[in-house]
């Protein structure tokens, strides 16, 4: 299994440079049976990133674009009357795939946007009064840009919260951006890229995560962080247990990239940043700008130890 890891990282980073961080934190998501929200500018590699997963996971793959004039039918499908079987059918919409990119889902109405949040929750969708099963595994990775830019809709806290974590890719560092501009578009070497895992190991890997080991000097540790974002006045409002709950997954699933047996602190406190800046707000701060800042107080105000 940790071959089998570090063959994934490793491939994957001859793709999008100079981003190893980013790209662990994204197969610990997958891997921690979560969905992916990237927020950042155009052009970072956002799009890149998701069908180089799903190339070399081996899995089916489409591609949302979110408009202000999409509709949840166009996401999820739609029932048409065939001439042919002179009867209506179902025709699946682009979300019956196992990684679906879904791209600047802030510039779609609130109304399209939960028709994906839901299942994502769920993991099945409800047409005509049948319960439709999404393929398996089932992995969202979701983009949107600043809501500083125009045309969006922002997430709604409860619509964050069921993204496990939310990761920025940044601009490149100097040396990985001279190789980029050496050696042209990275999208080229999609179609070279081949599947490194089979669907069985990558099922394996998931129900590994479960097996990762937790003391309870550990769970001490991860409630004093919850607390404390529950009880600090800069903070808007605390952690959920869903929160809680996210953040000791995404530590296990870190763990086992790491191959850790157990999760230790510092599991902890490497996703931390990625599994609660999207959770948290300042109560003074009414645009929810400041995770990122109340992320690295809670790692700076509590102790490992008691």
């Amino acid at each position: 299994m940790k071959e089998q890891i570090e063959t994934l990282i490793g491939t994957l980073n001859t793709v999008l440079l100079g981003k190893e961080q980013q790209i662990k934190l994204s197969l610990a998501c997958l891997f921690g049976r979560g969905h992916l929200l990237i927020e950042d500018l155009p052009g970072m590699g956002k799009t890149l990133l998701s069908h180089a997963l799903a190339r070399v996971l081996g899995l089916s793959y489409n591609r949302i674009q979110f408009t202000s004039d999409v509709l949840p039918s166009d996401i999820i499908g739609a029932t048409i009357f065939d001439k042919n079987e002179n009867g209506f059918r179902f025709v699946e919409g682009p979300l019956f795939a196992q990684l679906i990119l879904a791209d600047e889902i802030n510039r779609a109405t609130p109304k399209s946007q939960s028709a994906l949040l839901e299942a994502m929750e769920e993991r099945q969708v409800t047409h005509d009064g049948k319960t439709l099963l999404l393929p398996e595994p089932f992995f969202v990775i979701a983009t949107q840009n600043p809501s500083t830019q125009a045309g969006t809709f922002p997430l709604p806290e409860s619509q964050l919260d069921r993204f496990l974590m939310r990761v920025e890719l940044g601009y490149p560092e100097p040396a990985a951006e001279r190789e980029l501009l050496l050696s042209g578009d990275r999208r080229e070497r999609l179609q070279e890229l081949d599947p490194v895992i089979s669907l069985a190991e990558l099922n394996e890997i998931q129900a590994g995560v479960d097996q990762i080991g937790v003391s309870e000097p550990l769970i001490d540790y991860v409630q004093r962080l919850i607390a404390f974002s529950r009880q600090g006045n800069e903070f808007a409002y605390g952690l959920s247990p869903r929160g809680a709950l996210a953040l000791l997954q995404s530590a296990k699933a870190w763990a086992l990239i790491h191959d850790h047996t157990h999760v230790v602190p510092e599991d902890v406190q490497a996703v931390l940043p990625s599994v609660v800046e999207h959770r948290l707000r300042e109560s003074a701060d009414f645009a929810g700008n400041s995770g990122g800042a109340l992320a690295q107080k809670l790692l700076g105000s509590v102790d490992v130890v008691a």
